[in-house]
């Protein structure tokens, strides 16, 4: 019997990275790449344990996802990441022409969609909203936190 999971079973999955993120003292943004209902890739913020500003939960998870297929195309994939993809991330999406791109809590100051959404390949689905509340909430202690 095969088992359909949600968009909100594969956030939660996504929320799993950011708080193993959290834990390590790096700002707290989860990532999975789904391909056919499986999860591929699992993916967190490391800038600091890896001194790259680069290395953010999305290209993380892209380049597992990518070295799993054996291809720079995410093409039926999904990513469900915890927080709106940074103009970065959404560059290393287009060139990576996911199917698709779930996000939880918007950034508003960060965020690509200040550009919009023409900054992801033209065939890339975009959601977000999902677990929004959880998502916002996360990246928000975490910033209170560093301001007391």
């Amino acid at each position: 019997m095969l088992t359909v999971f949600s968009d909100d079973s594969f956030m939660v999955q996504a929320i799993k990275e950011a708080e193993k993120a959290l834990e390590e003292g790096e700002v707290p943004v989860g990532a999975v790449v789904v391909c056919r209902n499986q999860i591929i890739a699992r993916a967190h913020n490391q800038t600091q344990l890896l001194h790259d500003v680069t290395a953010h939960a999305e290209i993380m998870a892209i380049t597992t996802a990518s070295q799993y297929l054996g291809s720079k195309y995410l093409k039926d994939c999904t990513l469900f990441v915890t927080l709106e993809p940074c103009v970065m991330c959404a560059g290393a999406l287009y060139w990576s022409q996911i199917d698709r791109i779930v996000y939880g809590a918007s950034d508003e100051k960060r965020g690509f969609m200040r550009y919009g959404k023409e900054l992801l390949h033209p065939n890339t689905k975009l959601e977000f909203g999902i677990k929004h509340d959880v998502c916002s909430e996360i990246i928000s202690n975490f910033f209170a936190a560093k301001r007391d």
